[in-house]
């Protein structure tokens, strides 16, 4: 399933960062797996590249902070044990048993970043996001639709696809992950020069506060997002309330509002410009006759991909498996859905608590 144009060098650091690939070691525990990448990365906290103005280090968190002094790029690793891979992809297999056929199942692991820019001579490791994301296909049923945006992205990956002091993916980064769920499920899809561009100027993201790391903070960027002219559509939020260890103590009703927030210039928060953030259920009406209706079941890099797909189904609904207090399925029946898409980044799939979300969903 591997393409060509994958890194071939990211397959070589899976393969020095993984036991010796035979039926057993394929699987190793959670434990095995993160020693390995941390006693390499401890050992070279600051290396330069082969460009000496280019120099590479590790930020708090084990954050790796690419830095050529006119432009610094932060990027969490990737190490998660390819048994969550299949935890998470068994999730996805019991929502393909508990609906009926009427309802296509997809399923987009979105790449990290460091998928894609880690310079090939760094000295802090990561495991191949590709080969990660193909444990997961490889373990879907096969009624469940793949949606492997990997080569996708990477065909774009000198356009700013993914954000240098973020932790999330860019806007036109899901911009082309929507183009290929549009061509696979066989939908309609809006091209770029049908959206309007704007601009929050001097954001930096979260990875000054999570890497530490003062260069990060100097280097602003720009968050560049797309709303979509002439397409008509009306949103309506359900809002949860949160308690302690953002825990939902309750649910607002539902009440129209806008889409996208936009935050003034400098703002750390400009990624929460779709829908204002996670803690919410939302419902977009959309003027596409086409008797479509889409549930993407997502973390907060499905909430980027949920503005491209506007002239695309007749509905969307947008469920975030961290707050939805519901049952899925009654859900789903009640508002007609016809197609569910999880979009989840490697991390949050390769998480054990993210398939137990997934799955306590269902038996609410």
């Amino acid at each position: 399933m591997l393409g060509m144009k994958r890194n071939i060098y990211a397959a070589f650091l899976f393969l020095m960062c993984v036991p010796a690939i035979h039926a057993q070691a394929f699987y190793p525990d959670e434990a095995e797996t993160d020693s390995v990448v941390e006693n390499i990365a401890d050992t070279l906290d600051v290396q330069p590249c082969t460009d000496p103005e280019v120099v590479v280090r590790k930020g708090a968190r084990g954050i790796v902070v690419v830095d050529s002094g006119y432009t610094v790029r932060a990027m969490s690793t990737f190490s998660g044990a390819p048994v969550y891979g299949g935890n998470y992809a068994a999730a996805i297999n019991r929502y393909r048993r508990e609906f009926n056929d009427s309802v296509r199942i997809y399923s987009m692991v979105v790449p990290i970043a460091i998928a894609y820019y880690e310079p090939e001579d760094s000295p802090i490791r990561t495991i191949d996001q590709a080969r990660a994301i193909d444990v997961i296909y490889d373990n879907l049923d096969g009624d469940v639709v793949p949606v492997d945006i990997y080569d996708a992205l990477w065909d774009h990956a000198g356009e700013p696809i993914y954000a240098r002091t973020d932790h999330h993916w860019a806007p036109l980064g899901a911009y082309y992950a929507a183009e290929e769920f549009c061509r696979i499920a066989g939908l309609p899809f809006l091209q770029l020069n049908y959206y309007e561009p704007r601009v929050v100027h001097d954001w930096v993201g979260t990875m000054a506060r999570f890497s530490r790391d003062a260069s990060v903070r100097r280097h602003p960027e720009e968050f560049v997002y797309y709303v979509p002219q002439g397409v008509d559509y009306t949103t309506t939020y359900i809002t949860y309330r949160l308690g302690k260890k953002q825990r939902v103590i309750g649910e607002n009703p539902p009440k129209e509002g806008e889409f996208f927030v936009h935050y003034n210039d400098g703002s750390v928060a400009a990624y929460s410009t779709f829908m204002g953030g996670d803690a919410r259920t939302v419902k977009v009406q959309t003027g596409v006759p086409n008797g479509r209706k889409l549930m993407i079941i997502k973390d907060s890099f499905g909430n980027a991909l949920t503005s491209f797909l506007f002239a695309s189904v007749e509905e969307i609904h947008v469920v975030d498996f961290r707050y939805f207090n519901r049952n899925i399925k009654e859900y789903a029946a009640q508002n007609g859905i016809t197609d569910i898409m999880f979009v989840n980044n490697i991390s949050h799939a390769y998480t054990p608590s993210t398939a137990v979300g997934l799955t306590r969903m269902l038996d609410r």
